[in-house]
């Protein structure tokens, strides 16, 4: 049998060293460690340190400044946020025109023509006007009730639009008869209901109104 060793024979003297040596080692890089920890510690004491000496001699510089330094660093805290990104509470406003449109603005002369409290045909009285003006030309048109009927329910269509045109001038509020802008609506209702009212005048046969310049037109367009 080979021989043995008890745990309680004493270790060689190589493998003694080597664990002390190891032992040592360790040691050290702990207390390294430790040092590392409280020297950070202590840089953190002195930044905080620091911060509240910096804090309170700025306060104090505060206190002491006069009207005008207190109304210098109110100016430079409004100006801060102008130049810097917007508030995260208020949406910032576009110039751009936006993709879609959402909503269309009331033309002008476009509100009611009566108020509130009135009833709905008292309100919109100007549209109803014209389009009961146009409406009966139409009837007198299609029944035909008279003699030369054609040519007064055209001329009572063209009046129609020019008494809206009229009214779109003189009454400040014309409700749903305003379509676009003043202008555009005198524009168009006047010019449409003038041509409608010239073209019933001129119309064949037995005209109402002799324009030769018209009868030289229609001449020359059938050669």
């Amino acid at each position: 049998m080979g021989a043995g060793r008890s745990p309680a024979d004493p270790a060689p003297a190589g493998e003694t060293d080597g664990r002390s040596d190891r032992d040592e080692g360790a040691s050290e890089a702990l207390a390294s460690a430790e040092a590392e920890t409280g020297a950070a510690e202590g840089q953190g004491d002195r930044d905080e340190t620091a911060a509240e000496a910096a804090d309170g001699q700025g306060g104090s510089d505060g206190s002491s400044g006069g009207p005008g330094e207190s109304g210098g660093s109110a100016g430079q805290s409004d100006a801060a946020p102008a130049d810097g990104p917007a508030p995260a509470g208020r949406p910032r406003r576009s110039r751009r025109f936006p993709r879609f449109t959402r909503d269309t603005a009331r033309p002008e002369g476009g509100g009611r023509a009566a108020s509130g409290d009135a009833p709905a045909p008292a309100r919109q009285w100007p549209l109803l006007t014209v389009l009961c003006a146009a409406g009966l030309g139409l009837l007198i048109v299609v029944l035909d009730p008279f003699d030369q009927a054609f040519r007064v329910g055209t001329i009572l269509i063209g009046a129609a639009l020019i008494t809206g045109a009229v009214l779109r001038w003189v009454v400040p509020s014309v409700g749903m008869l305003a379509v676009r802008s003043r202008f555009t609506d005198l524009v168009t209702y006047g010019v449409m209901g003038t041509l409608i009212v010239l073209l019933a005048l001129v119309a064949q046969p037995e005209p109402w109104l002799d324009v030769p310049i018209l009868e030289d037109a229609v001449r020359f367009t059938i050669r």
